[in-house]
């Protein structure tokens, strides 16, 4: 049976922890009850399912470990309760419901300029309203930042699932007098109809299910931008969607599909149809 994510990490961490804190207490104490709790962790990552996984679960031992003798000032007792604390700080940046997700990935200031040009939008919709741009995941707001400075006139909007990190993009959005509307919540469950662009800044691992949501939500016409990573091919035609905007040569680079069959790709010769049912 597969545990879900991010119970196998946390597993990981926790045997790591109670094989170094037991070997403490015998002639392995010191180095190397480190040496052997990291070998644990190492060997339990090898059953992560995509590599971002298996990193978590290799590196949580040992990175908590130079936290704690850091926090304790370089001395060699280990503590667990400053173990806790540290994973409690982490908790609240990034809630065990968004592991499946990016980390934390900064959108760089200009690497969203092109969008201008690239998936440009009307100064108004039909209903009268603004274009309705989303940020799915805005962390601190470096996104939604970016994002303003290709559509001005545009209404923002930035889902984040960690309350901490909500809170920090209001104030850093207020100070930089960028107007956005911000949630806390999943990206995943939120609905994505009544918005014109999409952005993401996520996992190659998430992106097929970033294009299924686009396919089966967006409107035909709206935008789904993806920094860095791209759909895969057959994820792109099974949900209708069509590379518009393929990546430049600056990294990280935006990625422009566009929903519904009147879209052209670049990419290919024909265009990505979304499939009957």
């Amino acid at each position: 049976m597969r545990l879900p994510w991010p119970l196998p990490a946390l597993l990981t961490w926790v045997l790591a922890w109670g094989v170094a804190l037991a070997l403490q207490r015998t002639p392995l104490a010191g180095g190397w009850a480190l040496l052997l709790g990291t070998g644990v962790g190492v060997l339990c990552a090898l059953a992560g399912t995509t590599a971002w996984r298996r990193l978590w679960m290799a590196a949580g031992f040992p990175l908590s470990v130079a936290a704690v003798l850091v926090a304790g000032g370089g001395g060699s007792a280990l503590s667990p309760w400053l173990w806790l604390v540290m994973a409690a700080c982490v908790l609240l940046v990034y809630p065990l419901g968004a592991w499946k997700d990016a980390p934390l990935f900064p959108t760089p200031p200009d690497a969203l300029a092109d969008l201008t040009h690239t998936a440009p939008l009307p100064a108004l919709r039909t209903d009268g309203r603004p274009p309705q741009v989303l940020d799915a995941g805005c962390g601190l707001g470096d996104g939604l930042i970016a994002l303003r400075q290709a559509y001005l006139h545009a209404d923002l909007h930035g889902t984040e699932h960690s309350r901490l990190l909500a809170a920090l993009a209001r104030l850093r959005l207020a100070r930089r007098q960028v107007s956005a509307r911000l949630r806390v919540g999943d990206l995943w469950a939120q609905a994505w109809a009544d918005f014109d662009v999409v952005y993401l800044f996520q996992r190659p691992e998430t992106m097929p299910r970033a294009a299924a949501k686009a396919g089966a939500e967006l409107a035909p016409g709206a935008w789904l931008i993806s920094l860095e990573f791209a759909v895969p091919d057959d994820d792109a035609q099974a949900a209708g969607l069509a590379l518009i905007a393929a990546p430049g040569q600056a990294a990280p680079s935006a990625q422009a599909y566009r929903t519904g069959d009147s879209a052209t790709s670049l990419r290919r010769p024909w265009v990505y149809r979304k499939q009957p049912g």
